[in-house]
């Protein structure tokens, strides 16, 4: 697979480069479930639907009509505010402290041979795919981790019990903390993952992508069914 498309020399979407990756949700972070009584928690039903843009009202301005000010003239455009950029700079750990993650030495993914993100291999560390934006980067930078092992909760185990508001950091290798809020967290079945609303386009904004398996655990070929994501976005 080749490079991730790049805007303006920073890497703004991982699904217009590398179709495979996305095999991801149906190979990656695949965990055999551990014999303890309690399933992983998933997202709230509400939290799992994407946030819908209200209707325009009769009375609001055509699209093709100009806004006026006080004076009769047209105000000049405003300039738009995607919020903080921060410049590349690997990550080095990740602090989730609403579900109790502290995880460190977050170590590099790839692909392997069939095009399939790599998961780590120790169930205690996150890992980052670097061959997409860093944490703080403009683009979607993605970190997965198990959600558990045959002996017990993996470092994302509480993944779908993350909350809108919910603060995440992640240290990076220059000394800097890239600091996301959780914008929302969902639960798509891996065949039928929505690849660009995941990893498409973050219209400007750095955001972060956590992911983890979920669902219902399918004994028959040792993997969960379904995926969990949060989304957040940069704040500092």
């Amino acid at each position: 697979m080749s490079d991730i498309t790049k805007f303006g020399g920073r890497r703004g979407s991982i699904a217009a480069a590398v179709t495979v990756v996305l095999l991801v949700v149906g190979g990656f972070l695949v965990a055999k479930s551990f014999s303890g009584t309690d399933a992983p928690p998933q997202p709230d039903a509400a939290q799992s639907a994407p946030s819908v843009t209200p209707a325009p009202s009769s009375s609001s301005p055509s699209p093709t009509s100009s806004p006026t000010s006080a004076t009769g003239k047209t105000p000049a455009p405003s300039t738009a505010d995607f919020g903080p950029i921060m410049g590349p700079s690997a990550p080095v750990s990740l602090k989730i402290p609403s579900i109790g993650v502290d995880t460190k030495g977050i170590v590099d993914l790839g692909l392997d041979k069939s095009g399939k993100l790599q998961a780590p291999t120790d169930f205690g560390r996150a890992g980052w795919y670097a061959n997409g934006p860093t944490p703080g980067e403009f683009g979607p930078a993605v970190i997965g981790a198990h959600v558990d092992s045959k002996s017990g909760p993996a470092v994302f185990y509480r993944l779908g019990s993350l909350k809108k508001g919910a603060t995440v950091s992640v240290a990076r290798k220059d000394g800097s903390t890239a600091r996301f809020v959780v914008d929302r967290v969902a639960r798509y079945s891996k065949a039928d993952f929505p690849t660009m609303t995941v990893y498409g386009d973050t219209k400007g904004r750095a955001e972060l992508r956590l992911i983890t398996c979920g669902g219902a655990f399918d004994q028959s070929t040792g993997h969960y069914v379904d995926n969990i994501v949060a989304f957040a976005h940069l704040t500092s």
